[in-house]
């Protein structure tokens, strides 16, 4: 059964959280020239001469990094013109796609702060530009560098509110060196070099959701030069792991409760772990139970009687070295002075604060392959029963994806097998991403196939 044949049995609209777009390159240089000049547009053939082959595949330290499923052409293609993409959703069975950068997402890492900043806004027009007509199924997705404040904010002003594209994307780790010249990654929230909360302010006025597409190539054991998949396996999901770990202990997510955030590509296992590993350490490490571990309150005559009682001849006659060590212990924690409530940033007061962030703030792009998708939604061993909010991701037009026309039913697969339901597969192909798009933004379907659907999609409009 083709995707073509499952869509005409299912009675909801079916949205593609994570469809991808494939740039077309010089198109995309022309618009460079356009936007920053001749210089500008040199020096970014220059790069593109460093980092592509002529194909687009990525260049490594020692051999080519094939990415793009170049055996089907149609496929490739597909994704490279928008018109034949909006044609061949049907086959698909997709009524509604967001189309997130490929080849653009390098530019979120171009170390160039001009070349970054005209890059990204000649992608942003030409993205505008090229969907043009075709919005109605098609919403191509700007993107926001996070640099620094003031670059996110213009992008900002100038992808949303000049050219009216609804949605955007970032990398939510950003790499910087301090001043000694040693590296490290920011992740927007704790230990930020940056206060991001004007843009997350800005994020919330022009109603869009701050979607993140980082990648943890080259961290600790992921720095093969030969090796992709060895360096691939996990990347996605140990970089959106830090970017929402660091907005939820940095207090984001309480100071904004009406934003959603988005975490695409590294599935939603990780974010069941960082859940259940939240809750676990509020229990144990909240303000007022972490002072079950303070020094202060170690019994120093209670311990002199257990050594007495249980230590070997050997501890008995160490015991004052050893309790003199305690007692010093007890004197530096009385002139401490430091917090150590570890969650004093994050605005959680009780379990439930933490709850309501995963049910109401956090989704995840799951791509459809991924069996561990099932467990989103399974209550029973998930804390507080909760069904996390995990999205149908087709990722097409990347290598993982070797034909298009059965992307769709590889999530279904769950349903056959009967790890999942009808139910819980409408919440992951629909309900979930219409939910963060329209709850923040009521207007995102309007004059689009899905608001001919109803706002709860009840009525289908395949296409």
């Amino acid at each position: 059964m083709d995707a073509r044949t499952l869509r005409s049995k299912i009675a909801h609209p079916i949205i593609d959280a994570d469809g991808h777009l494939m740039e077309f390159i010089p198109v995309i240089v022309e618009t460079v020239c356009e936007i920053g000049g001749k210089d500008t547009q040199l020096k970014f053939e220059k790069y593109l001469a460093e980092t592509l082959n002529a194909s687009g595949h990525v260049l490594g330290r020692t051999r080519v990094y094939w990415a793009i499923p170049e055996a089907h052409t149609l496929d490739r293609m597909t994704v490279t013109l928008p018109q034949l993409t909006y044609e061949r959703l049907p086959e698909m069975g997709v009524d509604f796609a967001l189309l997130y950068p490929s080849f653009g997402l390098t530019v979120l890492s171009y170390q160039d702060h001009e070349l970054r900043q005209v890059c990204t806004r000649a992608r942003n027009t030409y993205y505008a530009r090229s969907y043009e007509g075709m919005r109605d199924r098609l919403e191509p997705v700007a993107l926001i560098p996070l640099n620094s404040v003031d670059e996110a904010l213009e992008e900002l002003d100038y992808a949303v509110g000049t050219l009216g594209l609804k949605a955007i994307v970032s990398s939510g780790v950003i790499h910087r060196k301090n001043h000694d010249d040693r590296e490290w990654i920011d992740t927007l929230g704790i230990d930020s070099a940056y206060d991001y909360d004007p843009v997350w302010a800005k994020c919330a006025a022009y109603q869009v959701v701050p979607s993140f597409h980082g990648v943890g190539y080259g961290w600790g054991t992921k720095q093969s030069p030969e090796n992709y998949v060895y360096n691939h396996l996990g990347s996605f999901a140990a970089a959106q792991e830090a970017v929402c770990r660091s907005l939820i202990m940095g207090g984001v997510c309480r100071r904004f409760p009406t934003l959603k955030f988005n975490f695409l590509e590294g599935g939603v296992s990780w974010a069941a772990q960082l859940y259940a590993d939240l809750l676990g350490h509020y229990e144990k490490r909240n303000k007022d139970s972490v002072q079950k571990y303070n020094p202060e309150h170690f019994d120093i005559d209670l311990c002199s009687k257990l050594i007495d009682a249980y230590g070997s001849s050997e501890m008995r006659e160490a015991m004052p070295a050893y309790l003199d060590i305690a007692r010093l212990q007890k004197a530096r924690s009385r002139e401490d002075k430091a917090s150590h409530d570890d969650f004093h940033l994050s605005g959680i007061d009780r379990p439930e604060d933490i709850v309501e962030v995963f049910t109401e703030q956090l989704f995840f792009g799951c791509e459809a392959g991924d069996p561990l998708n099932a467990l989103a939604f399974n209550n029973t061993l998930l804390p507080y029963s909760l069904s996390l909010n995990a999205m149908f991701a087709s990722d097409i037009g990347l290598w993982d994806v070797p034909d298009m026309k059965y992307v769709l039913n590889e999530a279904w697969e769950l349903v056959e097998k009967g790890l999942s339901n009808s139910d819980e597969f409408r919440k992951f192909t629909f309900g979930n991403v219409a939910k963060m798009l329209s709850s923040f933004n009521p207007g995102f379907f309007a004059d689009t196939c899905i608001a001919s659907a109803g706002v709860d999609g009840a009525r289908s409009c395949a296409p």
